[in-house]
């Protein structure tokens, strides 16, 4: 992966977490499925302030998830970006149901929390994905697959 590419990652990163937190705060203001709110539960985790969590969550979708995104891309399966979007985000989803969700103390994929958590978080990360890999190859990525191959 290019230095440039990562970059691109992260923008990309950027821009799906600010849609994602745009979608979260809508659900908020909805008053859909309170129970259901990852920025607390971060907090939480943390021992911290909501602003901390928001924070954290920004700094999840934006650095970890973009870098990432943007080093797996040509792995990923998919002909388009925004599908490999989506393909990734629901790894991410994955990583979320089984680990930080426990940790929160909302059980195996978010159990304590009722059966719309999943389906809610699952919806969440789809646009997300759909985001990330849409604004990513909007930016127009090196490819580096040719690369990949030469270097195995």
């Amino acid at each position: 992966m290019t230095t440039g590419n990562w970059m691109k990652g992260m923008v990309a990163g950027f821009v799906a977490t600010v849609v994602l937190s745009g979608l979260m705060a809508i659900k908020a203001m909805m008053g859909v499925m309170p129970e259901l709110n990852p920025i607390k539960m971060v907090a939480d985790m943390l021992g911290a302030s909501p602003a901390v969590g928001w924070a954290m969550h920004s700094m999840i979708g934006t650095v970890l998830w973009g870098t990432l995104f943007a080093w797996l891309n040509t792995s990923l399966p998919g002909e388009s970006h925004w599908l490999r979007g989506i393909v990734f985000a629901v790894g991410a989803w994955l990583i979320m149901m089984v680990a930080i969700m426990p940790m929160a103390g909302a059980g195996f994929f978010g159990s304590h929390l009722g059966m719309m958590a999943p389906v809610m978080t699952l919806m969440l990360h789809i646009v997300f994905g759909f985001v990330l890999g849409a604004v990513y190859v909007l930016e127009r990525p090196e490819d580096t697959s040719a690369l990949q191959g030469a270097r195995t």
